[in-house]
């Protein structure tokens, strides 16, 4: 019989006064009673919408109906039927916005907590099949597929396609895979064993990964065909940081969130191998407030800034950071500022920054969709006294592979252009995730890769 509560199975947490001085994980998962208890909230639809929210299109009643059972195992199995990173999306992806906003329950009550038991059966598998794994390594099929870039887009396009028996490798500009999910986003909402957890899976398979190698400098698309691959994916993100372009924006004290985040994880993350020097921050300014700006803001904190403020020219409604991680963010003490717009930066005679101008904002009235835009309130400019400010408003994808790859064609934000299969207008290059979309959420990359590695394999049976 279904479990009727209204409400999820609340997730454990760390403490918010504690977890604000440390980078360890944030949400400490389920236990198995919770699981077992949150998955008998399923109605077992006879028609379930929930798997139609899903980029990725995990069977997600099929797992659910396991884990209420007690198999783990099996549901785990389920799951990576068509997820190669199921410990990554049940972190970090907006499962409100995607799956869990179609669930039924969700109607009278909280959805099911899909992205929550996802997370269990993917840690549980971690935990309990170490030296137990026997990998069906998939026989190849004699083809050669190179993907460029070893974030979720690359890292779910080389899975699939080595599991249709493809001999894939994935070239990695940076000294370690998983890209935004090593690079861009912190330990306490990702933890970078998961992450590297989960590529050892892949390698399990057979999936290839070349570390510090830039496609554009060390070799080019072109030698890749050159050296017998058949098709290339370009799954490179987005790691351009744009900027305001307001007065002061190259003072002393001015990071991109992109820098500040790379910095530290490679800090937190491999302190064995890596180590950079970070400023210590007392009072921050963080312009922005999607996700990034969000874990730049509390990332500023746990290096021990006194102040942290998220300034963002819109009001709470439009914040569009999931709801999960403004909540903790505020629990962990960061200030919100909304309606003021940054105008400039102020420095003081040694060229540090001081303070960051704001000009509030005010609601206009709705639009025929119900939206309020905000309007300046003239002669309202204040000033916030800050000694750091972080931009995190977005990136676009690097010129890198435009400036060395003749037959792409582009958009005018610089991504590929490319269609929903990831085709693009050279044969044989394929593309999907941020380098095409600019930034995104890393199931919309994970479901890029996944519709690119078909269509590769579809290209390629084609050619026979």
């Amino acid at each position: 019989m279904a479990n009727m509560r209204l409400d999820k199975n609340p997730m454990p947490e760390q403490d918010p006064v504690v977890r604000a001085g440390n980078f360890d994980e944030v949400a400490l998962g389920y236990s198995a009673e919770a699981a077992i208890d949150e998955a008998k909230r399923c109605l077992n639809c006879k028609n379930p919408q929930c798997r139609t929210g899903c980029p990725v299109s995990v069977r997600i009643p099929e797992f659910i109906a396991k884990v209420a059972e007690g198999d783990f195992e099996a549901a785990y199995e389920i799951v990576t039927s068509t997820n190669s990173l199921p410990a990554v999306c049940g972190r970090v992806c907006p499962q409100e916005k995607q799956c869990e906003s179609k669930c039924i329950r969700g109607i009278k009550g909280e959805s099911v907590g899909i992205g929550r038991l996802e997370r269990f059966v993917a840690d549980w598998h971690m935990a309990h099949a170490e030296g137990k794994d026997e990998v069906t390594v998939p026989a190849s099929n004699g083809h050669r597929i190179a993907v460029v870039g070893s974030g979720p887009a690359g890292l779910t396009c080389a899975g699939d396609l080595r599991k249709m028996g493809y001999d894939v490798t994935v070239f990695e500009a940076f000294h370690k895979a998983g890209g935004v999910l090593v690079y861009g986003i912190p330990q306490f909402r990702l933890p970078k064993e998961i992450v590297a957890a989960e590529i050892e899976n892949l390698k399990k398979l057979g999936v290839k990964v070349v570390t510090n190698a830039i496609v554009g400098k060390s070799m080019t698309v072109d030698e890749l065909f050159e050296d017998g691959y058949e098709a290339v994916f370009i799954g490179s993100g987005a790691g351009l940081p744009q900027f305001l372009h307001i007065p002061g924006e190259n003072l002393l004290g001015v990071y991109s969130a992109n820098e500040l985040l790379t910095r530290v994880n490679l800090m937190k993350a491999y302190r064995d191998d890596y180590d950079t020097p970070i400023k210590h921050f007392h009072r921050v300014a963080v312009v922005g407030a999607g996700n990034v700006a969000m874990d730049a803001a509390r990332v500023a904190k746990r290096l021990g800034a006194e102040h942290v403020f998220i300034a963002y020219r819109r009001g709470r409604d439009e914040l569009p950071a999931r709801k999960e991680e403004v909540e903790h963010a505020e629990a962990e003490g960061i200030e919100f500022k909304l309606l003021n717009n940054p105008t400039r930066i102020l420095a003081g005679d040694d060229g540090h920054v001081t303070g960051i101008e704001l000009l509030r904002q005010e609601l206009g009235e709705p639009d025929e969709k119900g939206r309020r835009s905000p309007v300046p309130v003239p002669g309202s400019e204040w000033v916030l006294d800050v000694d750091t400010v972080i931009i995190a408003i977005g990136t676009s994808p690097n010129p890198l592979i435009r400036n060395t790859t003749g037959g792409l064609t582009f958009t005018r934000k610089g991504g590929i252009e490319a269609d929903e299969g990831g085709k693009t207008a050279r044969e044989g290059v394929f593309a999907g995730g941020d380098a095409v979309t600019g930034s995104a959420t890393v199931i919309l990359a994970m479901g890029a890769g996944k519709a690119g590695a078909k269509s590769i394999d579809e290209y390629i049976q084609n050619k026979q």
